[in-house]
């Protein structure tokens, strides 16, 4: 056993002499020292430098149109166009009404209605401009819309009332005044109408004759729809 383990030995020492005895002769550890130190990490590799950029400011003159080059400049100012209205308070507390029990006109009583206002409207005087508007439930109960498509004619509005928003005065047949406010751009009645409505029991299928007796006033005239229920 122990010679075998020594001739073991002597065979892998005399196989790693030739070994590198080739290696010699191949000049191979040769060649990898130069590619080790031809690839060295601290060999700096070459940069190209880099020409510094120029930076230049200049005034330059904003172009204006020849027709008006020799006018001074604009100057530009904010300017509040509409305002927000603000009623005085009339005094009265009105209740939320019960909707539970609403009633609804029906298609015949609505007709009759609205042809008794449009007699009433042929009766006026033709110097002050009208319209008839019959009322649905959402202008005499829950929000009390007189406003968008439900609101006044838009027609009748571009002819005759104030570009913008404004104070309107409903003025009913007893005389009494109801200020509200007009919106423009919505042609309908806002804060007030909801007051006129309750103090006159507007209900479904009644039918309103407007007639503007001023730019900001209103006659108004009521034709209830229950006179025509029996």
């Amino acid at each position: 056993m122990v010679l075998a383990k020594v001739t073991y030995e002597e065979l892998r020492r005399q196989r790693v002499e030739e070994n590198r005895k080739k290696l010699e002769e191949l000049r191979l550890p040769y060649l990898s020292q130069n590619l080790r130190e031809e690839h060295s990490p601290l060999k700096p590799s070459p940069v190209k430098r880099a020409t510094p950029r120029i930076v230049r400011k200049e005034t330059v003159a904003v172009r204006r149109s020849r027709r008006i080059a020799d006018k001074p400049a604009p100057q530009y100012k904010e300017v509040v166009i509409y305002e927000r209205i603000q009623l005085p308070r009339s005094g009265r507390n009105y209740k939320r009404r019960d909707l539970s029990n609403r009633v609804y006109a029906s298609d015949e009583v609505r007709t009759l209605a609205i042809e008794k206002a449009e007699h009433l409207e042929s009766n006026l005087e033709a110097d002050y401009p009208t319209f008839v508007k019959p009322m649905t439930q959402s202008h005499v109960t829950g929000g009390f819309w007189l406003i968008y498509g439900q609101g006044l004619p838009s027609g009748f509005c571009r002819r005759n009332l104030p570009r913008s928003d404004q104070t309107v005065t409903l003025i009913d047949e007893r005389a009494q005044d109801y200020p509200t406010v007009y919106l423009a751009r919505k042609c309908g009645l806002s804060g007030g109408w909801r007051g006129f409505s309750i103090d006159h029991e507007l209900v479904d299928g009644d039918a309103l004759v407007f007639q503007l007796i001023n730019p900001t006033t209103f006659k108004v005239y009521i034709i209830r729809a229950n006179s025509f229920k029996e």
